[in-house]
């Protein structure tokens, strides 16, 4: 995803990032250095130097900062970003168990009923489009359980208690 332009609104006191796609708010008491009303944004552009995924901004004071798509995805909680994370996070597990398991590469391959190529597009945390099925698999063939728990957000419903919900796979017995 790349950054189309940045506007700096004082009047809401945050960046207007804009994508192909979408626009977000990124406040200024998130960014260091924060603007304030003595020392306001003078210039925003959009970083070539970070592939346009990223933006610098100078205050008044000469100061400048610097701030990456993913900070502004990341507090703006977009749910493909976050879903990528944890698509991220989990390959990242498997690659790990991977490389603790006493199982050969081949052997793995073999019980997962697909190809080399195939296994190792699962094992690319780069690779957003696998399929969660088999990234599932081949942690059970590697004798680990995923356990997903649901957990209500506190920025939705800051009064009310927390709602969890656990969804564990089926263990089998030791």
């Amino acid at each position: 995803m790349k950054i189309v332009k940045v506007i700096p609104n004082n009047r809401k006191r945050a960046f207007e990032v804009h994508t192909r796609s979408q626009q977000y708010l990124f406040p200024y008491a998130v960014v260091k250095p924060a603007p304030s009303r003595s020392n306001r944004v003078v210039a925003v552009q959009v970083d070539a130097e970070m592939a346009n995924e990223g933006f610098v901004y100078q205050l008044a004071s000469g100061e400048e900062g610097a701030v990456h798509l993913d900070h502004v995805l990341e507090y703006s909680r977009d749910p493909a970003y976050l879903t990528d994370q944890l698509l991220y996070n989990l390959t990242l597990c498997a690659q790990t168990a991977v490389k603790k398991s006493e199982f050969s590469v081949r052997e793995i391959i073999r019980r997962l009923g697909t190809s080399p190529a195939q296994f190792y597009r699962l094992l690319d945390q780069t690779n957003y489009r696998k399929s969660m099925r088999q990234l599932l698999a081949l942690l059970h063939i590697l004798h680990y359980d995923v356990d997903v728990v649901l957990k209500t957000q506190k920025t939705v419903t800051p009064d009310a208690s927390q709602d969890e919900v656990r969804i564990s796979s089926l263990s089998s017995p030791a």
